[in-house]
């Protein structure tokens, strides 16, 4: 099995998406991306937790399915895969943030594209972008020069500097993702038997998982506290 450096395992989150409610309802084509996507993680030695699907445009960020396994990957670290990139997307800006985002995303049918090659599928993207920028540039300048009032101070100030922002948000995510991931452990020591806050402490501390702090031991508080970050 594929782990990350913590040791912990390898998660990865499936997404599927048709076009069409004749398509959704006959589940051909979404089982087909189920069986690639599942043979893929496999393949891997990843863990697949979860399974999303949409019957939509891959033009609609706003599609269900697609939020809620961004969600997912962003709770567990896990890899969005898809049997297809344009099962993901077909926006290519879309595809350049989320990888800027530091979302990891795989595709069944490209098993040898890493980081590196989705990032040039985006800078692509970004190219088109600048070229896109360029043009607005000229047009506001051709605006300022007719006498346009353009910008201005709006009144904004940010409440915190960026870099401390910043480093408390980064601090907020690793702690969610660490309870949510630790929150998995949990549920399978459940579906095992173990039940008590303190019988599932004294659990993980047999079996070595360290707590969300990296350090000491397990207690039924640390469990309570785990649960309550997720909202269990």
């Amino acid at each position: 099995m594929a782990t990350l450096r913590n040791g912990a395992p390898r998660y990865a989150v499936g997404l599927t998406r048709v076009s069409t409610a004749e398509q959704g309802q006959s589940g051909l084509g979404l089982e087909a991306q189920q069986a690639a996507v599942r043979a893929f993680v496999a393949s891997q030695g990843w863990v697949l937790v979860a399974e999303f699907s949409d019957v939509a445009s891959g033009k609609d960020d706003g599609r269900p399915g697609f939020r809620a396994a961004l969600l997912k990957c962003r709770q567990l670290g896990a890899v969005l895969v898809a049997a297809r990139l344009d099962r993901i997307t077909r926006r290519a800006h879309t595809l350049s943030q989320l990888l800027e985002e530091g979302y990891a995303i795989r595709a069944a049918d490209m098993p040898g594209a890493d980081d590196l090659m989705m990032r040039i599928y985006a800078a692509m993207a970004q190219k088109e972008r600048e070229l896109i920028g360029a043009r607005t540039k000229a047009a506001l300048g051709a605006a300022k020069a007719r006498g346009v009032a353009l910008g201005g101070d709006r009144g904004y100030r940010p409440a915190a500097g960026p870099a401390s922002s910043a480093a408390a948000l980064w601090r907020r995510q690793a702690a969610d993702q660490a309870a949510h991931r630790l929150a998995l452990e949990i549920a399978a020591l459940r579906a095992e038997g173990v039940t008590g806050k303190a019988a599932l402490a004294r659990a993980l501390n047999e079996r070595g998982t360290a707590p969300p702090q990296g350090r000491g031991a397990w207690t039924h508080t640390t469990v309570t506290r785990v649960m309550a970050r997720v909202g269990h």
